[in-house]
């Protein structure tokens, strides 16, 4: 048996922060696990080096779940995203291990591909209607089958989801949390018209998606979902916050807008009513936040029953070790839906070299063994951990807004 002889936390700042965990066996074969949680890095970092390492040494590092089952009952106090994203790291590290001493990339353990590849979406996002229409007219012209569109709200300073780069985007803009401004009433206004715009110019052969960033109350989302139904958008994500889960209800009853959700969901539990009342078409929890890649499959599972898709979170918040991880997944799963692309600065690039590739709108993770993805630790050395929250939101007579 391959046993566990070391693990180790490396905290690197290639562009923006990443968690990562690398466990080494005694034969030497080593792994690798995204463990970043934006904007709370090191209480991960500090979860995993004082209470999960030191339980690791000596197992057998092929007894992923029952590794996955003692990190996760034994210690009692259970889920949150600070435990979940811990044990996902572990999860990830594990397969890649077992990937590797298979001499197999992960999808094949996983039951092999059930797709030629994994379609993915890419984020158009402007100031101005205009502006983030010709991003996407540009993503269109890569072979983008998906599009994200997002656009300013007038009258508004800033806009949360808005990036001032076409292509990379780091919502952990400063060492203290940004306050934005926010009028719902005028964002209401003007997504119609982006869709409008968005449609006249890219036509219907291209799948259109829009973040709503929780929001908006249930009323209001169905209000949205309704007056962008001529547009047939591919979703509507996060549309109002998801702890009170009947509030989806009352959007079903106003809209037949496809609902997506859960980037922010850390296990099965988050997202089993929503899923078995069919609240929603596409779960959107993730490997690194839901606990690995063996409970995000259980969650697949549980969707797949009630004919919802995946949709995994992708923003570059996830280092490449756990877009590759997600790749793997994406593959493997029958129901599987989209999965969100934001690309990495050419720097977070160089520290984790990978085998996954882009071409005409969709992704592959590649046929090395593992994960196929690995973490260049001298050149990690080189990028300092830099303090950065996200942005809140006020509405505009200064109330803190609840999204």
């Amino acid at each position: 048996m391959p046993k566990i002889v070391s693990a180790k936390v490396i905290i690197t700042s290639p562009g923006r922060n990443f968690v990562t965990l690398k466990i080494e066996c005694d034969d030497g074969t080593t792994g690798v696990g995204d463990a970043t949680l934006n904007g709370r890095e090191l209480s991960v970092a500090s979860y995993l080096t004082d209470h999960v390492i030191p339980c690791l040494i000596g197992r057998d590092a092929h007894r992923i779940e029952d590794i996955w089952q003692y990190l996760y009952k034994g210690a009692y106090w259970r889920r949150g995203p600070v435990t979940m994203s811990a044990i996902a790291a572990v999860d990830t590290a594990l397969w890649d291990i077992k990937g590797k001493l298979a001499g197999l990339p992960v999808y094949q353990l996983l039951g092999g591909a059930s797709r030629e590849s994994v379609m993915v979406y890419g984020h158009a996002n402007g100031t101005t209607i205009e502006d983030t229409v010709k991003v996407a007219l540009d993503y269109q012209a890569q072979g983008y089958k998906a599009i994200r569109i997002q656009c300013g709200v007038p009258g508004m300073a800033s806009t949360y989801g808005v990036s001032k780069d076409k292509y990379f985007y780091e919502p952990a803009d400063a060492d203290l949390p940004t306050e934005n401004v926010w009028n719902t009433s005028k964002y209401m206004r003007v997504v119609p018209e982006l869709f409008k715009a968005a449609r006249e110019a890219l036509g219907w052969d291209v799948h259109l998606l829009h973040d709503i960033h929780h929001r908006l109350t249930p009323i209001e989302a169905g209000r949205l979902g309704k007056d962008l139904e001529p547009y047939r958008p591919f979703w509507l994500e996060d549309a109002t916050p998801a702890e009170n889960q009947e509030a989806f209800k009352l959007i079903r009853q106003h809209t037949t807008t496809p609902l997506a959700v859960g980037e922010i969901f850390n296990s099965i539990w988050d997202a089993k009513d929503l899923i078995e009342n069919q609240l929603i078409d596409y779960i959107r929890a993730t490997v690194v936040h839901a606990g690995g890649i063996t409970h995000l499959r259980r969650i697949a599972a549980l969707a797949d029953m009630y004919q919802v898709k995946t949709g995994c979170h992708g923003a570059t918040d996830l280092s490449p070790v756990c877009m590759a991880a997600a790749l793997h997944f994406d593959l493997s799963v029958p129901n599987f839906g989209v999965q969100e692309y934001m690309r990495h600065t050419p720097e977070t690039d160089a520290v984790f070299p990978h085998a996954y590739t882009f071409a005409n709108g969709a992704m592959h993770p590649g046929e090395a063994p593992g994960l196929g993805v690995d973490i260049d630790e001298d050149l990690a050395k080189g990028y300092e951990y830099n303090r950065a929250f996200l942005p809140v939101n006020r509405l505009e007579d200064g109330t803190m807004f609840n999204w």
